[in-house]
């Protein structure tokens, strides 16, 4: 079948494979370039198949020398329709991993059941006994509780609504958008979605069948993001939903401190996601923050991001954090050199001002690398399985 992108809004509804094997191997030999750090040597990512999960898998497993056990929720591919990327990108790095010697064994269901944390702790018991870090990188639009109540995440302000300058990628024009306020059901659903009860009930069900280590350190992923996007993401639900992340880390050390449990907010950059293409003002914002980042030589996806977390902020259990204990990795994004640049594109950017300010080709290049397209040294006019 020769695969192509469709892509509806900002949805792209096909994933070539061998674009994604290109690219993780890209991410596996990025790692391998540069120098080994030790953060575990039995590594479990919830939610390992794309973006951040997918790369600290390939950085903990190749920059660590780790075994690591995925927890991923993907879709293979079925008649006519490709499998999802995730998919692809899981099965091209347990392909790499069993040729270079290491272990890596995926679980493939929803990680907010008990069902699929009952078959994680199953399988740590039968091959790695036990784990010594626990990334958790769940990005999931909803959640089904174990009482049955569906609760789905908004992406909406708090208090009032907000409106500024946004970017429609579709035909790259620049027009006012409006983001409204979210109800209190809303943001109470956002939290249980996006913020810590599920991280500790991973870590409490992990801890209850004796699968972590002493000493285990637990990772989970956040964004704040420059004083523009606050009304967006810092005071917004998805804000209220990290917040209640880092209160959940604090909460995770105090309540197992006596094994020696340590657990960390880690707060990264600002990339292009399937997520954040939907949501109004950040897209402008992403554009002209790639272009200032890489002027100055400092962008970074996410393998680039999660290996520098690894060997420079949580090395041989050094941990370098912020005054209130989170590791930080978004540093280059808000250098205030960096921010104050990025502000002055901002009041200059313009419909006939856009293309020349921002990165559009760089943003488009991210969203197509997603899905396996736009990959260097790969024929999209050639025919591929995509059942695999």
């Amino acid at each position: 079948m020769i695969v192509q992108p469709k892509v509806r809004g900002f949805i792209c509804t096909t994933a070539h494979p061998i674009g994604c094997r290109k690219n993780v191997e890209e991410q596996i030999n990025y790692v391998k370039s540069k120098p080994a750090c030790h953060v575990g040597k039995k590594v479990l990512v919830i939610g390992c198949s794309t973006g951040y999960g997918l790369a600290s898998r390939i950085a903990a497993a190749y920059g660590s020398g780790a075994a690591t056990l995925g927890i991923m929720f993907e879709k293979q591919a079925s008649g006519k329709r490709t499998a999802t990327p995730g998919w692809y990108n899981t099965k091209a790095f347990e392909t790499f991993a069993e040729k270079d010697g290491l272990y890596a064994k995926t679980i493939n269901g929803d990680a907010f059941s008990d069902e699929i944390k009952e078959q994680t702790i199953s399988v740590i018991k039968e091959d790695l006994e036990k784990v010594d870090l626990v990334i958790y990188s769940l990005a999931a639009p909803r959640r089904t509780t174990a009482d049955g109540t569906v609760y789905s995440s908004v992406l909406k302000t708090t208090g009032t609504e907000f409106t500024n300058k946004n970017l429609n990628l579709m035909n790259n024009t620049i027009a006012e958008a409006t983001i409204p306020p979210a109800s209190e059901e809303e943001i109470t659903a956002t939290i249980k979605v996006m913020g810590g009860e599920d991280w500790k009930e991973w870590i409490r069900a992990l801890n209850a069948a004796d699968v972590l280590e002493e000493n285990a350190v637990t990772v989970a992923y956040s964004y704040i993001g420059p004083e523009l996007t606050y009304p967006v993401y810092k005071n917004g639900t998805i804000g209220k939903a990290k917040d209640h992340l880092y209160q959940t880390s604090q909460e995770i050390n105090k309540e197992w401190q006596n094994n020696g449990l340590q657990a960390f907010v880690s707060v990264n950059k600002a990339l292009v996601t399937q997520a954040s293409c939907a949501i109004p003002i950040v897209p402008l914002y992403m554009t002209l923050l790639y272009k200032v980042m890489k002027k100055h030589n400092l962008h970074e996806g996410c393998i680039e991001q999660i290996t520098r977390l690894f060997t420079e902020k949580m090395n041989n259990h050094t941990f370098i954090t912020d005054e209130i204990g989170r590791l930080r990795v978004d540093d280059y994004e808000l250098r205030e050199d960096i921010q104050q640049e990025v502000m002055k594109l901002w009041e200059q950017a313009d419909t006939d001002t856009i293309q020349e300010l921002g990165d559009l080709d760089g943003y488009w290049e991210d969203f197509y690398h997603l899905f396996g397209f736009a990959v260097k040294d790969v024929d999209y006019e050639a025919d591929v399985d995509i059942d695999i």
